[in-house]
């Protein structure tokens, strides 16, 4: 997932985004702002972190004016802190108070969650493992999520099903075993495709890797045992470790020696940056 990916995908959502907040008319503001009034006003940043998201930000001011301008003095992937002076948008007043909590609410929450995968990726320097994202993602909002991901220094695991093969154990259980899941997916998906299998135990790893298994998931087993599963795995496929990773409990996972951790809190569990549009005046 790259910025180029993002926007090229972005409009439609940011459009559903403001029709969401804007059904018919912003009665607020049509009531205090009848007419055209050139204004500008300041992105305040309220609380240390890392930013994301500034040009989804400024599209949904272009979206709703395209003579909109937006300056600012950060780029994504910066730390930020509170007090800091973001940036400035400049254009009829009406848009800007229209805009503006659908613009902060996409930068808030990419931010947080930049924020939020930086604070565990630092964990990850001087080892080979890296830190992955999941599909945990909220509805609509999965291209801006998983690239703040990136922009917080993760990276990003499968963006949707049509994009890799991960047989959990919902699908083992159609397929009535490890190896005929395997098989059938082997079957059925373009040879360029790698076959991901997730497994509870060393019993179903030695099923996944007779099968030819790429990948192998181990899913909430314990510390020894993923240690077992890298040394059995070692040579014949990667390996990525999963379930109810979080910030407090991820330094124990960090020398198993596995290739990938993933981590569905990354997404679903952080919290927001604060940010505010302040100082409203017309010019």
């Amino acid at each position: 997932m790259n910025n180029i990916t993002m926007l090229m995908n972005a409009d439609e959502m940011i459009l559903s985004a403001l029709r969401e907040d804007i059904t018919s008319e912003d009665i607020t503001t049509n009531s205090v702002m009848p007419d055209f009034c050139l204004g500008e006003v300041d992105l305040i940043c309220k609380q240390d972190g890392i930013v994301a998201g500034l040009g989804v930000f400024k599209r949904v001011f272009e979206l709703l004016d395209k003579e909109t301008e937006v300056t600012f003095f950060a780029k994504d992937g910066d730390e930020v802190k509170s007090g800091q002076l973001l940036g400035k948008v400049k254009g009829d007043i009406r848009v800007l108070l229209s805009g503006e909590r659908t613009a902060l609410n996409y930068l808030q929450r990419m931010s947080g969650i930049a924020t939020y995968t930086k604070s565990i990726s630092v964990l990850f320097e001087g080892t080979s493992t890296k830190l992955l994202d999941t599909r945990k993602t909220t509805p609509n909002m999965r291209v801006f999520e998983k690239y703040a991901v990136k922009v917080g220094g993760g990276y990003n695991h499968r963006f949707n099903l049509s994009d890799g093969v991960l047989l959990k154990d919902n699908h083992i259980g159609a397929a009535g075993s490890v190896k005929e899941a395997v098989r059938l997916a082997k079957e059925y998906a373009p040879f360029v495709r790698k076959i991901e299998v997730e497994v509870e135990n060393l019993t179903m790893l030695k099923e996944a890797l007779e099968a030819g298994a790429d990948i192998i998931m181990l899913d909430n087993m314990s510390v020894e045992d993923m240690k077992e599963a890298v040394k059995l795995c070692k040579g014949k496929a990667e390996t990525e470790c999963s379930g109810n990773v979080t910030r407090e409990n991820v330094a124990r996972l960090t020398d198993i020696g596995v290739d990938y951790i993933s981590s569905g809190a990354l997404t679903h569990s952080a919290p927001i940056l604060d940010l505010s549009l302040k100082n409203l005046h017309a010019i």
